[in-house]
């Protein structure tokens, strides 16, 4: 069995279907080319064996999360044969990595103001919608101007999930000054009729807080929506939808956020902090 006439097809289904990122679909196609030197396919009567043993060998220098990253890839690759090619192929040698979890980064909204009265036009809308909506940087560039309305903005998220965002009147104004001096055709954000791509996006905002001494990522914008909704009393439930979270849990991470910020502003701030009692 040649796994690899099925790679293509895959990664054009992650692509086209479920509407994954330029960025995620390379990751998977990295741990296809790595699955490709590294398993042995064993014939079955009811099917085949994928025994990726050698493949974990070689990943054990890598970091709990590359090697969960790799493992992730190719479980969904090995369901994709089974679902829409009718294979039944069993994995072998696949056993989860326990990655600790790490609590988000969010800038702070001082250090956001500050960058946004400094930069250009285009780099402070992107940061503010970014900052305002709590967009991934891929639904951003993919935002179309058929889904912006003066109140809301529609967004096809992960696994092409819709969901509704309602924008404050301060940034609905910057948006429709942006659509109307620009006249773009399709896309909010576009260069020479195409979308602005992901990597045109993280440059101008990278650059932007750079500017000021302040290294950022555009997802560090999405956290710090997260963040300072749940810190001004917004529910985790409203939180979770506007993100287009699967799951409440992904979201209940920015309360454990909130809390470790809480406990280091009170052992700062206390009187008896500092004490040796």
């Amino acid at each position: 069995m040649d796994i690899t006439k099925y790679y293509d097809p895959f990664l054009n289904y992650l692509k086209d279907i479920r509407k994954y990122s330029p960025q995620t679909v390379k990751t998977y196609t990295i741990s296809l080319q790595m699955l490709k030197d590294n398993c042995e396919i064993i014939k079955e009567e009811e099917g085949y064996i994928l025994n990726i043993t050698s493949l974990r060998i070689k990943l054990k220098e890598h970091s709990k999360r590359s090697i969960s990253t790799k493992l992730s890839a190719i479980r969904s690759f090995v369901k994709y044969i089974k679902n829409f090619h009718n294979i039944e192929i069993k994995l072998k040698g696949d056993q989860s990595v326990k990655v600790p979890k790490t609590l988000p980064k969010p800038i702070k909204s001082e250090n956001i103001l500050e960058v946004l009265n400094s930069c250009d036009l285009e780099t402070a809308l992107l940061i503010k919608i970014l900052y305002g909506l709590g967009l991934r940087i891929s639904e951003l560039s993919n935002l179309k101007l058929e889904n912006i309305s003066q109140n809301w903005v529609r967004v096809a998220g992960k696994g092409n999930k819709i969901r509704e965002i309602p924008i404050v009147s301060a940034l609905s104004k910057d948006i429709q000054e942006h659509i109307q001096k620009n006249r773009n055709k399709v896309y909010l954000f576009e260069k020479k009729g195409k979308a602005l791509k992901d990597s045109q996006i993280r440059y101008k905002i990278n650059r932007a807080f750079a500017k000021k001494g302040i290294k950022a990522t555009p997802h560090q914008l999405r956290h710090a929506f997260a963040t300072d909704l749940l810190s001004e009393g917004a529910r985790i439930a409203d939180v979770s939808e506007l993100l287009g979270h699967s799951s409440m849990a992904t979201t209940q991470i920015y309360t454990k956020l909130n809390s470790s910020t809480k406990l280091k502003n009170y052992l700062k701030a206390h009187p008896l902090a500092d004490q040796n009692l």
